[in-house]
């Protein structure tokens, strides 16, 4: 237990000398020093310079070796795969990406190789190889059925539906493998790094190409029977279109039905087209008109309304290209226009995060889970 809570600090905190380990351990200056050494012995810590300009010897600082294990963490999209590895200290060592196109359809097993030329172009860059890795996490559209092992919710993605889907990517990169939600992971980045930090109870609503959101209750993910907990974009809503079940149509991301056809992104470039702009093509440029930003902030408010109304969350994040494109003040008209729509409440916030925040999620998850094994000292 005193090796975890040490290596857990020395991860968040950075160096840290013997007598700062010991002071935020509450371990003596004896029992610290044994820690450390301890971990140094198995690799697991390393010195990282002196402390100086301060009286007396100058203290070591001590740091996790970065080099005691690497994780992969990978984001897919209908256009690619991006993945990045890093350290078990968190440090990003190397990024790829690989587009659909670089493996042939007609190829036997095209997912896996997909995958595996993504991680490999990440490990070049970090000048390392497979064997280094110890643990991977892909976030997809789409959720696996924890009944069937199979990719549901996600028929945009051909290839990924395999029932060995899983085994097969751990064979070929030769380590475990987790694939989660997407929109799930962004909801880890955001409880870690983000907008939900200091809330254990908040759904994440993810607006893009598809729609989707999160649930965290009691600082859990809620998943659902079939691992579809949170997937809104089916959710029947005034305005739009039904999105039927058996109509595979109707679960793209540029078309159906439900609450997606209302506020994904090429509804919201539509939507302004309506609006007389024939000239606009991106989410940004249709956010920019105040009557098409009034609009999608209705509906978005209506679609949060039914989703507060079941799982009543202390915050609502909004995130995804339509909320990054509308910032600040789509959130204020979302805010306005949920006035009476739902007795409870919420907070509502925009996520801050830069970058991608399914791969910065997936590399949390990672982390964690590697940390896990690693960091056993027992």
């Amino acid at each position: 237990m005193n090796d975890r809570a040490a290596l857990d600090l020395l991860v968040s905190q950075g160096p840290l000398t013997r007598t700062q380990v010991g002071e935020l351990t509450g371990l003596s200056k004896p029992t610290a020093s044994q820690l450390l050494a301890r971990l140094e012995a198995v690799g697991l810590v390393r010195t990282t310079g002196n402390v100086t300009g301060r009286p007396g010897p100058n203290a070591q600082l001590y740091e996790v070796d970065p080099c005691a294990a690497q994780v992969v963490a990978l984001a897919v999209d209908q256009e690619g795969i991006t993945a990045a590895v890093a350290d078990i200290a968190g440090e990003v060592r190397g990024r790829a990406r690989v587009g659909t196109d670089a493996v042939a359809e007609n190829v036997p097993h095209r997912t896996a190789q997909l995958v595996a030329a993504a991680v490999d172009g990440a490990l070049v860059e970090a000048g390392l190889g497979r064997e280094a890795l110890h643990g991977a996490v892909i976030g997809t559209p789409g959720a696996l059925d924890p009944q069937t092992g199979v990719l549901r919710y996600a028929p945009h993605l051909p290839g990924w539906h395999s029932r060995a889907l899983q085994e097969e990517l751990a064979e070929v990169l030769g380590t475990p493998i987790v694939i989660e939600n997407d929109v799930n992971l962004a909801a880890v980045a955001e409880q870690h790094d983000g907008a939900a930090q200091d809330f254990d109870d908040f759904v994440l609503l993810w607006a893009d190409e598809g729609v989707g959101a999160a649930i965290v209750l009691d600082g859990q993910l809620l998943r659902g029977a079939t691992g579809g907990a949170g997937e809104v974009g089916y959710m029947p809503l005034p305005g739009a279109p039904l999105a039927r079940g058996g109509d595979r149509s109707a679960a793209q991301p540029d078309g159906g039905g439900g609450f997606q056809r209302l506020v994904g992104s090429p509804s919201v470039v539509e939507l302004a087209r309506q609006y007389g702009s024939a000239d606009v093509h991106t989410v940004a440029e249709a956010l920019r008109h105040e009557d098409v930003r009034a609009e999608v902030a209705r509906r978005l408010a209506t679609g949060i309304a039914a989703v507060v109304a079941v799982v009543d969350p202390r915050l609502v994040v909004l995130s995804g290209e339509v909320a990054q494109a509308g910032g600040e003040a789509l959130r204020q008209l979302v805010e306005e226009e949920f006035t009476g729509l739902a007795l409870p409440r919420p907070e509502l916030r925009i996520s801050r995060l830069d970058g991608n925040p399914i791969l910065t999620g997936a590399l949390r998850t990672a982390l964690a889970a590697a940390r896990d094994v690693v960091f056993d000292t027992a």
